[in-house]
């Protein structure tokens, strides 16, 4: 019979490994409880939101606009033919050289949201930075349609707590998504898109899209299947009360 011998320093390494594991399973699941529900905590503390704060078959739908000109009357066509009334998140840069399209945006009944007035990566610029950004965008806007917005969608959903909290000094609420449509991806085809957003539809969604074709081409078929599912579509106002 062969006797086995475990060296002393190899059952050191092995109850290190052991504590090494258990160490990383700790870290990993205090961080889900601190962090993993932040969507909901900044929900309730009405700072951002993911999705609306009401219990309605209600689903709002989110245009952020920086580019894609030739798409945005089309995509009103589309609304007005459906009698609906979206939100549409514009970049100040984009307001200043689309004055016209602006106001034909909301002269169709469309909520005018803040984008920024640049699309850059806001959770890298500072208080200041970001308070510009959203004020700049805000004055254009305004001047434009004499609406200030209340409502304000970092690009690329990129934020740090200065955003937060200069967006809070202004008086804005930041809009996230709990759809998105990925239509700014060149492989995102009509059927993609239709599936993302109809699959996932819930009460007070909101459904992040772009002035895209594919885009143009999806949104007939999003409107009639949320609406044989019992959805109504709407504005971000319509799904998020005070």
């Amino acid at each position: 019979m062969k006797i086995y011998y475990i060296k002393y320093e190899t059952i050191i390494r092995f109850f290190i490994l052991l504590l090494i594991l258990l160490i990383i399973g700790v870290s990993i699941l205090l961080f889900k409880t601190l962090y993993g529900n932040s969507r909901e905590t900044f929900n309730n503390n009405n700072d951002i939101f993911y999705k609306g704060n009401i219990n309605e078959k209600v689903i709002a739908f989110a245009c952020n606009v920086d580019w894609g000109n030739e798409y945005i009357k089309p995509m009103l066509n589309i609304f007005n033919t459906y009698n609906v009334k979206i939100s549409f998140f514009v970049t100040g840069r984009w307001a200043k050289n689309n004055n016209e399209l602006l106001r034909a945006i909301y002269l169709n009944g469309h909520e005018i949201g803040n984008h920024g007035y640049l699309h850059k990566d806001y959770s890298k610029l500072n208080y200041e930075s970001n308070r510009k950004q959203i004020l700049e965008a805000e004055k254009i806007i305004y001047k434009a349609t004499g609406v200030k917005p209340k409502y304000f969608a970092p690009p690329s959903g990129a934020y740090n707590k200065h955003t937060i909290r200069a967006a809070k000094d202004l008086n804005y609420k930041i809009i996230m998504w709990s759809i998105d449509t990925i239509d700014w991806r060149d492989d995102s085809t009509k059927e993609k898109i239709v599936k993302r957003v109809v699959s996932k539809s819930h009460n007070s969604a909101i459904v992040l899209m772009h002035p895209k074709k594919e885009t143009i081409k999806a949104l007939p078929i999003i409107i009639e299947s949320l609406k044989r599912k019992g959805y109504k579509i709407g504005r971000v106002s319509d799904v998020i009360k005070n």
